[in-house]
């Protein structure tokens, strides 16, 4: 499976495993031109970052090189520093080694070049970092040319043999061993591998083939065995890897030959020493299981060779392969070992059409099991809604909703909908109070200029210039007060107030009526009572009270506010009542609305044709703490006496108090059946009212009522069915506890995998069944499942002892600062084979106390130590006799996980599914069960017993057992 692609003629080294960001390097390659036959030389470096859904790598730095690379090698020589990223060593031609400080290349700060030397006669083709002491460089070029470089100390490389002691010839690779490091191997194209110990300073075994046909391309120690390695033959005649065991020279201990042409790199897994990747003149890469020697992964054929293959030391899965057509490309060998390709692949298991074909002969005269044609298909039957919910879904992951909305409103066709749009718009804004009354068509500034407009007229202001601002309102108020005070002059002189003048032109003091307040004959009224002289004692005593009545009594409205204004607020109050009960005008329930603040009746008593005037009341006078409750009211209203035809309309009531369960319900009632692009319109707006109200409340504020939880499940379904699993699973609210919620959570999280989602399992309803497992009490499940703390290092530890002796001048202690490895006391090493001398062998690690498996897992021991003993009781050969020793002790692995509660669980359902599938006796079964385990699970977490279970499988179901 491809994750990455990087078109360049270059040769590739991976970043160290301690290194992050994972990071590629390339080196623009020697004796390669591209159609420009250009022959300048670059060294860049890309990081490599999984989440990214597209193939392309991020550039992160380049610089120009001298001459092109034979080979490029990244060490961890610096790394310990601040900020240090390594040193990377290049093999050019003319015999120029290059060493690069990464960071500087990174930054672009200082010269990254260290150091180059000219010390070979020939192309540098070789190199290699010790990997116990990161200032060790080997590199080799032609005619036997080793040198060992000590980074400290530069000036003065060390030899590695002596040429008049063998023929001259090429090097084609150089290899630390990875167990004692003082041993290096190097391979050449006569087919032989020549081992160094560099504490002699000498060739101790050489190892070679005697076909005569065998030309070394490439070289690997084995990850794990100091006494193991592999070489590859790039002879056509003789396409073959053989891996090696120092303790017996004489022949290769196995031989892989699954290649059709000469075979040009190999790479050894370091963190499974059973995998092995190849590439070939054949335009083959190649994955081996060297347990059981067959190809377990096989790259679809290139158009091109592929001359270099290597593993990442950071994500074992992934590797990288460089043809000679000038593309790097990064795979990886497990559907889901990287995260974006684990989304990719698990959107593809819904949505499928099984077909099984019918066999041509009939059941009844069948005289042998007949292979039966079983057809597995993508189906997608709604393709528009797929893109629409994926539109919808970047939206929400981008937060450009703003946008969204806008295309939303462009796009909409109803009036009604293009409305709702823009209201769902405005929540995600800020004001949204004066948007959404600008939408009902009433704004604040139009309103203001028509105001002016009026009393400008009305006053009589001439043309005099508009002013703006603060000056703009001050003359408004003052010729509101003017206006207001000509009322009341002309009031009072029609009713004979005690007021001749406002402003007596002569300045002359005002007089103040006296008068008993009695009755008068009058021929009009016979019995009227002289008001104003009633007035004037009223006021004269303070009473202001009779005094509004008065004023009421004769309908002086004007005078009367103004002296319940003097009076308090309670009498303000009650002349405001008086006023309204009296005065009725067409804008008198409006003003009693505003004046009195009861919204509730004035939402339970408006009419519904006014329905936008009183959601502006209500946007415009409403408090913050009643006004969604208010808005749900008018909104049911609408619903329920606008017989259906305000429906449409009481979805704004519901989006201007942000009320998604409401605007649910309300969309059910247009929608009895829910077809998928209904669903997904309302999915669009609820997600969208969602985010509003994340923003208001903020995430942990917003909770979905049922009707939101039965859509979002009925959608995450839909989803689902079309095979749009993590799209799906992102739509389930977390902390729902509706059983259909949480089982279509389960079965979505089970379908992915726990290490594609990164959590824990979620909450399930009802009680688990293990198959296979036997029955056990609850306290003993919940104590035996929970997870174990992993055993740790002993406190004092002992690296292996470092390479002085043979190198020249060099100490125990390294020079510079740059040393990257503690030394210890020297530890005295045997060469292999040696009489009566151990050799490369290490002392086995002593046995640790184990715990006993819990007993539900006991059934997984007992059914494969059942299945070993009885194929090797069917094994006829020493070779599977001792693959199947090698698989019981392989599988301990698997038990101490189990003790130590590290498994997830769909790993441990798995795992009981194959030993169920054991136990009847259908290995072809329990095959498919294990690759379905493997497929869905991190490579680190069962790499070390799934390959030998395996191994076993098929050993049995070879057997026949």
């Amino acid at each position: 499976m491809k994750l990455k692609e990087l078109e360049r003629p270059a040769v590739q080294v991976w970043s160290p495993a301690s290194q992050h960001p994972v990071y590629l390097a390339t080196g623009t390659s020697a004796q390669q031109l591209d159609a420009s036959f250009s022959t300048n030389g670059a060294l860049e470096i890309f990081e490599v970052d999984f989440r990214d859904p597209s193939l392309n790598l991020k550039h992160k730095g380049v610089l120009s090189a001298s001459s092109r690379f034979h080979k490029l090698i990244w060490g961890n020589f610096g790394s310990g520093l601040l900020e240090g990223s390594g040193v990377i060593a290049g093999g050019g031609d003319n015999g120029m080694l290059t060493l690069y400080n990464v960071t500087h290349i990174l930054s672009s700060g200082k010269d990254p070049v260290i150091a180059q030397r000219q010390k070979h006669t020939g192309a540098v083709r070789a190199l290699d970092f010790n990997p116990f002491q990161g200032n060790l460089l080997a590199s080799g070029a032609n005619d036997s040319e080793i040198f060992i470089w000590d980074l400290n100390n530069l000036s003065v490389p060390m030899t590695l043999g002596y040429k008049s002691q063998q023929p001259p010839e090429d090097i084609k690779a150089l290899s630390w061993n990875r167990q004692v490091q003082h041993i290096l191997s190097s391979a050449h194209p006569s087919g032989k591998a020549v081992v160094w110990d560099l504490r002699k300073n000498e060739p101790i075994i050489k190892v070679s083939d005697h076909s005569n046909r065998m030309q070394c391309s490439g070289l690997a120690w084995h990850p794990d065995i100091a006494t193991q390695l592999v070489l590859c033959s790039e002879d056509d005649r003789l396409p073959v890897i053989q891996l090696w065991d120092l303790r017996f020279a004489s022949s290769p201990l196995k031989v892989l030959e699954s290649h059709s042409r000469g075979i040009l790199s190999v790479s050894w897994s370091q963190a499974d020493a059973e995998l092995l990747l190849s590439s070939a003149k054949d335009n083959q890469v190649l994955c081996w299981d060297l347990a059981s020697s067959e190809v377990v992964y096989k790259l679809p054929t290139q158009s091109s060779w592929c001359f270099d293959v290597q593993w990442c030391p950071r994500d074992p899965p992934v590797f990288s392969a460089a043809s000679f057509d000038g593309w790097i490309s990064l795979y990886s060998v497990m559907g889901r070992s990287c995260e974006v390709q684990q989304m990719r692949q698990v959107d593809k298991f819904g949505g499928k059409l099984v077909t099984f074909v019918l066999p041509s002969t009939p059941a009844h005269q069948e005289t042998q099991p007949c292979l039966r044609l079983v057809f597995i298909s993508q189906v997608i039957t709604e393709s528009k809604f797929l893109m629409q919910s994926a539109e919808l879904q970047e939206a929400l992951r981008s937060g450009n909703l703003l946008n969204y909305c806008q295309n939303k409103i462009q796009c909409a066709s109803l009036q009604s909908e293009k409305m709702l749009w823009q209201f769902l718009k405005v929540t995600l804004e800020q004001d949204s109070r004066t948007k959404f009354l600008k939408l009902l068509g009433y704004n604040k500034d139009e309103l203001q200029k028509k105001v002016a407009t009026w009393l400008k007229s009305d006053l009589e202001l001439g043309e005099s210039p508009q002013p703006k601002g603060d000056d703009l309102n001050s003359n408004r108020q003052q010729a509101f007060c003017s206006q207001a005070s000509k009322y009341i002059t002309e009031e009072a002189s029609a009713s004979s107030t005690f007021f001749d003048e406002l402003v007596p032109q002569d300045m002359t003091p005002w007089e103040i009526p006296i008068t008993e307040g009695t009755l008068t004959l009058r021929e009009r009224n016979p019995l009227e009572v002289d008001m104003d002289g009633l007035l004037s004692q009223a006021l004269l005593l303070g009473e202001l009270g009779p005094a509004v009545e008065l004023c009421l009594k004769e309908e002086r409205f004007a005078d009367a506010i103004i002296l319940a204004h003097a009076g308090g607020a309670d009498l303000l109050k009650q002349t405001q009542e008086c006023y309204l009960a009296k005065k009725k005008t067409r804008i008198s329930s409006l003003l009693a609305c505003v004046v009195r603040k009861n919204w509730k009746d004035m939402v339970c008593a408006c009419s519904l044709q006014n329905w936008r005037e009183a959601l502006a009341l209500l946007l415009t006078y409403s408090g913050p703490e009643k006004f969604p409750e208010l808005c749900d009211m008018l909104g049911a209203r609408m619903e329920q006496e606008g017989g259906g035809a305000l429906t449409s309309e009481a979805r704004l009531c519901y989006v201007c108090s942000r009320s998604v369960e409401r605007l649910v319900e309300c969309w059910a009632k247009c929608h009895q059946a829910s077809s998928p692009m209904a669903l997904q319109d309302l999915m669009e707006k609820v997600m969208v009212l969602n985010r509003s109200l994340e923003l208001l409340r903020g995430p942990d504020g917003v909770s979905p009522g049922p009707a939101t939880t039965y859509r979002v499940t009925q959608y995450a379904n839909l989803l689902a069915a079309q095979g749009s699993l993590a799209t799906a699973m992102s739509y389930l609210p977390s902390d729902c506890a509706q059983p259909p919620v949480q089982q279509l959570r389960d079965r979505l999280f089970h379908a992915q995998g726990a290490g594609v989602l990164g959590q824990q399992s979620p909450p399930f309803p009802f009680p688990r069944v293990l198959v296979g497992a036997t029955p056990h009490s609850k306290e003993t499940s919940s104590f035996r499942l929970g997870f174990q703390p992993s055993q740790q290092l002993p406190a004092t530890f002992t690296s292996p002892a470092p390479i002085t002796a043979p190198i020249m001048s060099l100490t125990s202690e390294p020079r510079g600062v740059l040393s990257s490895q503690p030394h210890v006391p020297s530890v005295g090493h045997a060469p292999p084979g040696a009489p009566g001398e151990r050799g490369l062998q290490q002392r086995p690690p002593e046995k640790m106390d184990r715990k006993e498996l819990p007993p539900e897992h006991q059934p997984l021991k007992t059914s494969f130590e059942v299945l070993l003993q009885r194929c090797s009781q069917s094994a006829t050969d020493l070779k599977t006799k001792r693959k199947l020793d090698e698989a019981a002790k392989r599988l301990e692995s698997l038990y101490e996980k189990i003790c130590e509660g590290t498994l997830s669980p769909h790993v441990l359902a798995g795992l009981h599914e194959v030993a169920r599938c054991v136990d009847a006796g259908n290995f072809e079964q329990g095959l498919a069960v294990h690759a379905q385990v493997v497929g869905c699970s991190r490579f680190s977490e069962v790499s070390s017993f799934m390959p030998v279970l395996k191994a076993v499988l098929t050993i049995a179901q070879k057997l026949h057992v």
